[in-house]
């Protein structure tokens, strides 16, 4: 199928300048990087569009990994206008115009719209809510681009209507083609400039670009025009390059997915009991710009959670790390964390008391407001001593090895429930041994 020059939106204007990585957008499937799952030729996305099965969607993926390219080539495969509105700048004004402005080109030509909506989830309830009459009457189709996850940012309604398609990040080899064919284009790129880079320059563009198609051009567009021309070539000095990728903390986003899902991660790497993935995912947070006393609060629930009575000594080392920080702050503080989670990982694991807390709970919301039994009843009083509070309860240190075979601790209606059950790891293993003797005991 023949593919267009991409419709310019109606709600954007054509400036005089248009950056590198605006002019490098393909204008076809075929010119596209990355994302090969959803645009090869035997792949879902594409065998709807190029059969002509437009449907409303949503694209979820880090930036500059293709979303609204995407978007573009989609309306133009199908001819249908592209309209393109920003969650961050419209409103209900702007979203009811461009209802209006593909309900009259429906009217004039018969024609379908889609209506590109970029970070749609930036957009609340009732904003959402103003795209479900016009889906569902085919006034337009939707697309919108989201880098958090749908499921959480995105109403069930509109939700319900849109299929996902999700997008990854583009890997540096990938980056590293799209800067060469930026800088042989001579009509879209930089091939006029004839700058010469050496493929050690590129791939650190590529690599400081960290999966961004867009942020690789502005960088190589940023040290174009730095360049100088020695020996008739126009070069790009190291240093000016480093000086041009010299950057902030990688893709992090605190409260989005990328933040909850390396700190899921980490946890699951302690769990695991692999110190040095452990370790890498814990440098990639703070690499990120990640909290450490957040990490430090989270290591003390591993320790708990995942480690508990198989070593006890962890989660003290977890709560002196976190204590360390606040005492001596970065750097020397995020040693002592890094040494309390390498710990936790090579220490034997136990969530004995982890599930034995949540069969509790659930045992205490199921079986009511059960009475204490009245020998567990303290009698401070003469009245509640007659009232028989107290009365026949054995003190554990008045019997032999301070434990008392028949007293029961159970309201009676519940009998002798087991809820913490060790596991044979550790320390857990002669909890357990103690535990079953006094069990049998108590039988």
């Amino acid at each position: 199928m023949p593919v267009n020059e991409p419709q310019q939106s109606l709600f954007e204007q054509t400036p005089g300048y248009r950056p590198l990585a605006d002019r490098m957008r393909p204008h076809s499937f075929d010119e596209c990087v990355g994302q090969s799952h959803l645009i090869d030729n035997d792949k879902p996305l594409r065998r709807a569009i190029e059969g002509d099965h437009l449907h409303s969607m949503v694209f979820w993926g880090p930036p500059g990994t293709g979303k609204t390219t995407l978007a573009r080539l989609v309306a133009n495969y199908c001819g249908a206008e592209f309209l393109n509105i920003s969650a961050i700048l419209s409103g209900v004004k702007e979203i009811r115009a461009a209802i209006d402005r593909a309900k009259l080109h429906r009217d004039n030509t018969g024609g379908d719209t889609v209506l590109f909506v970029d970070e749609v989830h930036r957009f609340n309830k009732s904003q959402q809510d103003a795209f479900l009459p016009f889906i569902e009457d085919g006034s337009i189709y939707f697309i919108g681009a989201t880098t958090e996850n749908p499921s959480f940012e995105l109403n069930n309604a509109l939700l319900s209507r849109l299929r996902v398609y999700v997008l990854k990040s583009i890997n540096a080899e990938d980056i590293v083609s799209v800067l060469n064919k930026a800088l042989i284009d001579a009509d879209r790129g930089l091939g006029a400039n004839a700058l010469s880079l050496t493929s050690e320059q590129l791939n650190a563009i590529a690599v400081a670009a960290d999966g961004d198609v867009r942020r690789a051009l502005n960088l190589l567009e940023i040290a174009a025009d730095l360049a100088e021309t020695k020996d008739e070539r126009n070069i790009i000095a190291d240093d000016v390059l480093n000086d041009v990728i010299a950057q902030g903390p990688r893709r992090f986003d605190k409260g989005g997915d990328l933040f909850y899902e390396q700190i899921s991660a980490l946890h699951k790497s302690v769990r695991g009991s692999d110190p040095d993935a452990t370790l890498y995912w814990f440098a990639r947070m703070l690499d990120g710009g990640c909290d450490p006393l957040y990490i430090a609060r989270r290591v003390v629930r591993m320790a708990s959670e995942d480690i508990g009575n198989a070593d006890p000594r962890g989660l003290q080392l977890a709560l002196n790390a976190w204590d360390v920080y606040e005492r001596l702050g970065s750097p020397e503080g995020e040693l002592a964390i890094a040494q309390a989670i390498v710990y936790l990982a090579c220490a034997p694991k136990s969530n004995a008391v982890y599930k034995a807390y949540n069969a509790a709970t659930r045992l205490a919301a199921e079986s009511g407001s059960l009475e204490v039994p009245m020998h567990l009843r303290n009698a401070p009083t003469k009245m509640m001593k007659q009232m028989d509070y107290g009365k026949d309860y054995d003190y554990s240190h008045d019997s032999a090895d301070a434990f008392s075979e028949k007293q029961k601790y159970f309201p009676e209606q519940l009998g002798q429930p087991v809820l913490y059950k060790p596991v044979p790891r550790g320390l857990e293993i002669k909890i357990a041994e103690r535990l079953a003797e006094l069990r049998r005991r108590r039988r």
